[in-house]
């Protein structure tokens, strides 16, 4: 088992040193999903929300989730963002909604918190604003899918 990275021999929580690691390209992707009920999710698709477009800003709130991720973790680094997206994907048969963040920085620790963070916000921006028809909304599923570069190398859900 690897050891854990934000603790030091006494069991103390600190901020891991990046100082002589190399700056490296890192992307990571992750993924979350919020389930509503039929008209709702109906409601979403078809845009018929009277406060506007929800997926919009629940796009820019993921950006944004992901821009603020080290004010939000504790031993988070700060990390100049290169590149973030968000991508909805809509599942009809389960009235489910998809979130996917893609998060990239040339850096010297990898940027898989600002994507999770992106996804979290996004969610929560997608259920405050629904949260008027629909208050039994499950956010659900949030997890890493792949990140590439840095000193552990590549990984795939």
């Amino acid at each position: 088992m690897n050891k854990l990275t934000h603790f030091d021999e006494s069991g103390q929580a600190y901020m891991v040193d990046v100082a002589n690691k190399k700056i490296t390209k890192r992307i990571a992707v992750a993924l979350g999903s919020i389930q509503m009920s039929p008209e709702t999710f109906e409601l979403l698709k078809n845009r018929n929300i009277c406060k506007g477009d929800v997926l919009g800003v629940a796009r820019v709130a993921a950006i944004q989730g992901t821009k603020q991720t080290s004010s939000l973790i504790p031993l988070c680094h700060p990390l100049s963002l290169n590149h973030v997206k968000a991508e909805f994907d809509f599942e009809e048969e389960d009235y489910i909604l998809h979130i996917q963040v893609t998060a990239e920085t040339e850096s010297k620790t990898g940027v898989e918190m600002e994507a999770l963070t992106g996804v979290s916000v996004g969610l929560l921006t997608i259920y405050d604003m629904l949260k008027a028809v629909d208050k039994k909304m499950i956010i659900q599923n949030i997890h890493l899918v792949s990140k590439k570069g840095g000193k552990s190398g590549d990984f795939n859900f």
